[in-house]
C-alpha cells in the first residue's frame, strides 16, 4: 500500500489524503455527533414535557390547598353515601341502588318503602343533613301505603 501510494504524484497523493480526511469526517459526523444531536433534542423535548407536567401539577396543588382552606372536603362523594346508607338504615328504606355520578350527586332507588317514611327521610336529608334533594320521582308500589322513590341527591353549596 505504501509502494502503491510512494508511485502517485503529490497532487494526487494530496486528493486521497483530502478523500481520507473529508471520510474520517464524514464517519465522525454520522456515527458520534449526529446521534449525540438526536438524543440532545429528544432530551430537550423531556424536559418541555416534564416542565409542562409539573406546571399543571402545581397548578392541582395550589387548587388543592384552596379547597382545603376554604373547607371543602376531598372525597365527598364517599361521605355522600355514607350519610345516604346510615339515613335510610335508621328509616328502614330498602335501598334498591346507589349511583354516583359526574356532578357530585348520587341517584337513590327505593323499593316497597313506607310513604310517611320517605317523607321523612326526604325531610331530615335537606334539613338536618343540610343536603340538596334535587329531584324525586315517586311511584305507588303493589300494596297501599307503599311507594317506589327515585331521588337524586347532592351536597349543598
Amino acid at each position: 500500500m505504501k509502494e502503491w501510494f510512494a508511485a502517485l504524484n503529490q497532487r494526487e497523493q494530496m486528493s486521497i489524503l483530502a478523500l481520507g480526511l473529508a471520510l474520517v469526517l464524514y464517519l465522525l459526523y454520522m456515527l458520534v455527533w449526529s446521534p449525540l444531536d438526536e438524543q440532545r433534542e429528544n432530551l430537550a423535548m423531556q424536559n418541555a414535557a416534564i416542565a409542562e407536567s409539573q406546571v399543571r401539577v402545581d397548578a392541582m396543588v395550589s387548587e388543592l390547598l384552596q379547597l382545603r382552606q376554604s373547607g371543602v372536603k376531598s372525597g365527598s362523594r364517599r361521605n355522600l353515601t355514607s350519610v345516604i346508607n346510615e339515613s335510610t338504615g335508621r328509616w328502614q328504606l330498602p335501598v334498591m341502588r346507589l349511583q354516583p355520578n359526574s356532578r357530585g350527586e348520587i341517584q337513590v332507588r327505593l323499593e316497597n318503602a313506607a310513604f310517611d317514611d320517605v317523607v321523612q327521610w326526604l325531610h331530615h336529608m335537606e334539613h338536618t343533613e343540610h343536603m340538596l334533594v334535587r329531584e324525586v320521582s315517586l311511584t305507588q308500589a303493589s300494596t297501599s301505603g307503599l311507594v317506589n322513590v327515585t331521588a337524586r341527591i347532592a351536597e349543598a353549596g
